[in-house]
């Protein structure tokens, strides 16, 4: 499968989610960023597993 590398302003649209809360992300390490020299690019399927594992965490609290 290739890797599809998006910037923060897509991401941004993808999510839902606004840029400041994103950086912030960023810089809490809940997200992790590839660099391509100063540029930050976020993997889509990265993204997309990290939100899949945050609902089975959610759901495994959940059912506690």
């Amino acid at each position: 499968m290739e890797r599809r590398l998006i910037n923060i302003r897509e991401l941004s649209e993808y999510l839902g989610i606004p840029v400041n809360t994103l950086y912030s992300w960023v810089s809490q390490g809940r997200i992790t960023p590839v660099k391509l020299g100063r540029l930050d690019r976020f993997d889509i399927r990265e993204i997309d597993e990290w939100i899949e594992e945050s609902k089975r965490r959610r759901k495994k609290f959940e059912d506690m």
